[in-house]
């Protein structure tokens, strides 16, 4: 550059520096003068000190009504918060704002000294809905025979022209003492959350109704997000039908960076560009350092994660060298949605898979949920990632190489009896209960709960042994392990192995349970050979295998599955029906625990109870306690 020319633009430099500071100075003089009206409004409060409120939330004394949504108005009374749930008063005794959720519990409760319910919970008008969680006490007024103690709690001060009114878990359990609720005038059931509550069913029999319907009950709600914009630094709240985020300055469709922060930004920028330009014009070597601005926001999120897990994170590849351990993609190794899997060798010679992934798929996310869950992982049973690419937007996963892939291939054969002559009912067995080990530990080894959503034979690999390991985890989710119960927006997952749940809500909260409906669909899709699926023809009891094999047990009969089969292969078989059969119940407090599956695939055949049946009905249901299934939770 020649001095005149030089001298020149330095002083253009100069002065337009001066006059963006002066701008900047400006501008965050004029926003510290006044604050919104609405975002001072909408500051969180408390009731009785004791719990945070805030979006979507709203104390009715305190604050106004775009705060929160219309149907969330808490009445702080006698330092309580209350809220009104069809016309009944709850008390809040907890909010869960991570996975939109409260514990409750009616304020008669608290009120009255016969606290008996009247009516049943009506949510069918509300936002909330009940959870997997909770379970149902019946109440059963003035009856004509005096019931069992078997799981009653008596309701003296409930009776009127006779002495019988009492309480229970569930009208079975009646049934099978001989008691006929047919002679009582009415009923009605209450939610309640023994469950969460840390109460076990030793303990529950010595309490008294009161005691347990102040335990409370769980209830989900769904509401727009508001991380965007309290991470911006706004306040959420609900105004003209809409949500919106509150700032300093105004109000802002989701966060607060279209505001003030986003000028301010936009000035540094410009000045940054012009600073970078000059640099780039006495050093051209330097240009690189304007590359950082093209990074995604996912990149970044990714590179957050590197930072924070620093040694711990898997090591980081070139996408050239990806090229050179795939020998340029040479050998495809499968192919899905996601992208293309290669196989690939690294410099020690081990062997790798590589999956990569389309730039066209998604924004990112499914690639930073799969290395940040896997990351945390070590267990046999589940695949390990030894490495990652991230340059640009070319993104690629490097696994350790399972030489017999995935499972699907050795289950679904159009003639079955070569599968299973093939692996052998002792080598399903062991590929059932690998898989039912490497769950049990994303559900409860992890310092962080990992859920997989996405159970089935295409995400099982197969090493040389033969040992199971699960793979794939774009679609998990991480969650702290005192949380039952995770918020998604959205469902996810394969059809034919997703649990009623993630899609409708009203069949109870999405937890772990989910991840165990899965691998009750893949157990019965080993043992029968072929997808559980309605293909849509006239037959398809038949051809539903879950429906079909239960069938057969109910009538009793044998079943005679294809290959030759010992006694002990026999019992295997039997072991993993009963198992998948138990996993795929249509509510989730039904299911077991995979700790218990794996304790029913060790243990005998002869102490395994059949299930109940979960092709009676489709509807929702909230199932309640009795003997067998407090056997299997």
């Amino acid at each position: 550059m020649e001095p005149k020319n030089f001298f020149t633009f330095t002083t253009l430099l100069h002065k337009g520096t001066i006059i963006i500071m002066i701008t900047i100075f400006t501008t965050l003089t004029n926003h510290s003068r006044a604050l919104d009206r609405q975002y001072e409004a909408c500051v969180p409060r408390t009731c009785g000190n004791r719990l945070n409120i805030s979006y979507p939330f709203w104390i009715s004394q305190e604050q106004e009504s775009f705060c929160g949504y219309p149907n969330f108005e808490i009445t702080c009374k006698d330092e309580e918060p209350v809220l009104r749930i069809s016309n009944e008063d709850c008390i809040i005794k907890d909010i869960f704002y991570a996975n939109g959720s409260l514990l409750v519990a009616s304020a008669a409760v608290y009120e009255e000294t016969c606290p008996t319910p009247l009516h049943n919970l009506s949510l069918s008008r509300t936002p909330f809905i009940l959870t997997s969680t909770d379970t149902s006490l019946f109440f059963w007024y003035n009856c004509t025979k005096k019931p069992s103690d078997y799981y009653t709690y008596p309701i003296d001060c409930a009776s009127n022209s006779t002495p019988y009114s009492f309480a229970n878990f569930h009208e079975d359990i009646l049934v099978k003492v001989n008691y006929s609720v047919d002679s009582c005038q009415n009923s009605v059931y209450v939610p309640v959350d023994v469950h969460n509550n840390g109460i076990d069913v030793g303990n529950l029999l010595q309490m008294n109704y009161t005691e347990i319907l102040k335990t409370g009950f769980i209830l989900n709600w769904t509401a727009h997000s508001c991380s965007s914009c309290e991470v911006s630094g706004g306040r959420c709240g609900f105004d003209d039908k809409k949500f919106v985020c509150f700032c300093a300055d105004k109000p802002h469709v989701e966060t607060c960076f279209h505001g003030i922060a986003s000028a301010v930004g936009g000035i540094f920028m410009c000045t940054s560009i012009i600073i970078c330009i000059y640099i780039w014009r006495k050093n051209s070597s330097t240009i690189t350092t304007v590359m950082f601005w093209k990074k995604t926001k996912n990149n970044r999120d990714l590179e957050a994660f590197i930072r924070n897990y620093g040694s711990l994170a898997p090591k980081r590849y070139s996408f050239s060298n990806v090229k050179k351990m795939t020998n340029s993609f040479k050998d495809k190794l499968g192919q899905g949605g996601y992208g293309g899997v290669y196989k690939g060798k690294l410099q020690d010679g081990q062997l790798v898979a590589v999956k990569v992934l389309n730039t066209s798929k998604g924004n990112g996310q499914d690639f930073i949920n799969e290395v940040a869950s896997i990351s945390r992982t070590s267990h046999v049973n589940v695949v390990m990632l030894l490495g990652f690419c991230l340059e640009g937007s070319k993104r690629a996963l490097i696994y350790e190489f399972m030489l017999n892939g995935s499972l699907e291939k050795f289950i679904h054969r159009k003639d079955t009896s070569k599968t299973n002559q093939h692996l052998g009912w002792e080598k399903l067995y062991q590929i059932g209960l690998g898989i039912a080990r490497g769950l049990e530990y994303l559900h409860r080894g992890c310092n962080t709960r990992i859920l997989h959503f996405d159970i089935k034979p295409h995400n099982i690999l197969l090493d040389e042994d033969f040992c199971p390991k699960i793979s794939d985890f774009g679609l998990a989710k991480l969650s702290p392990k005192n949380e039952s119960i995770v918020s998604m927006l959205e469902a996810r997952g394969t059809i034919g192995y997703i649990a009623p749940e993630v899609f409708n809500r009203n069949f109870g909260g999405v937890s772990h349970k989910s991840d165990v409906y899965s691998y009750g669909m893949m157990v019965l899709e080993m043992v029968g050979g072929r997808k559980n699926l309605h293909l849509g023809v006239d037959n398809s009891s038949e051809i539903y295998f879950p429906k079909w094999i239960y069938k057969h047990l109910e009538l009793g009969d044998e079943i005679r599955l294809s290959g030759a089969m010992t006694s002990e292969e026999n019992d295997m078989a039997k072991k993993m029906i009963f198992v998948g059969l138990w996993c795929i119940q249509t509510i989730p407090l039904d299911r077991p625990s995979m700790q218990k599956v794996i304790d029913m695939l060790q243990g005998s055949i002869e102490t395994l109870k059949i299930p109940p049946n979960p092709f009676h009905s489709t509807s929702p249901r909230q199932t309640l306690i009795d003997s067998a299934t407090v056997s299997i939770s």
